[in-house]
């Protein structure tokens, strides 16, 4: 007996950019996706750390191709996507989840160097990939782009305006670029998530962490990677294909929690 469905929820097969995939929600999304015989290219710009990552999906059975990407450098996306062509000869998904922040004062002395620094890697990094990677996924039947914003991205926190203001960036491309590419056949989708057990979060000591947990999330916790990477794999499947423009809090319930 067949089921009603006419759509697929499988990935296997598929070829996947996914950037600052040496720790945290981008290992996490790396190993998700080889989980689902996705054919993973995991770039960070720390080369040891995603050789660690494709060697843990290697003797799970999986297939990973490690490749060290600096964002900031056209050239390096261009590598990047001519050796994912080279090897693969498709392109299907890319998945921009690169990115940095740091703690500043408007009035800090280096703070238009944090700016700067902030813009390149969360957002303009993000459009860089997508540019160079286009000509590819305009060729899938399946194409797919997900960029990784966070809850920042529609609220805000003092001392964290680079971040925040590249965060809210990350949405208004997302949402443009769902319009301009979604009649092309490309869906254009963002995740947000909240607090996330990652590197970024890990100088946050664990009792401060339960406090805002429990007075902020509705969770009451902290999320893990593996969840984020979870809701990044949903917008891929071919039956999320009416999908598109659309900004996924990860969050636990903080962003609707008003008391």
């Amino acid at each position: 007996m067949k089921f009603f469905n006419k759509l697929s929820r499988s990935v296997k097969g598929r070829v996947a950019v996914i950037t600052g995939a040496g720790s945290g929600m981008g290992e996490a999304t790396a190993k998700v996706f080889a989980g689902e015989g996705v054919k993973v290219i995991a770039t960070d710009v720390n080369f040891s750390e995603v050789e660690r990552v494709a060697e843990e999906i290697h003797s799970m059975d999986g297939e990973c191709v490690p490749f060290c990407l600096d964002v900031t450098d056209n050239a390096s996306i261009e590598d990047c996507i001519k050796s994912t062509i080279n090897t693969y000869n498709a392109l299907d998904f890319v998945i921009n989840n690169a990115g940095i922040s740091s703690v500043t004062s408007v009035d800090d002395k280096d703070y238009e160097q944090y700016w700067d620094d902030t813009l390149n890697v969360v957002l303009t990094g993000q459009v860089r990939l997508i540019r160079s990677a286009l000509p590819h996924l305009l060729k899938s039947k399946n194409g797919r782009i997900v960029n990784i914003s966070s809850t920042e991205g529609f609220g805000a926190s003092p001392f964290h305006s680079p971040y925040t203001a590249a965060k809210h960036g990350v949405i208004g491309l997302t949402r443009s670029l769902a319009l301009e590419l979604g009649p092309q056949g490309i869906t254009v989708n963002c995740i947000c998530p909240g607090p996330i057990n990652t590197n970024m979060t890990s100088a946050i000591n664990d009792k401060d962490k339960m406090i805002y947990a429990k007075r902020r999330v509705g969770l009451k916790r902290y999320g893990e990677p593996e969840e984020v990477a979870h809701a990044t794999l949903n917008l891929c499947l071919p039956s999320s294909s009416y999908i598109n423009g659309v900004y996924l809090p990860v969050d636990g319930g903080l962003s609707i929690r008003r008391a």
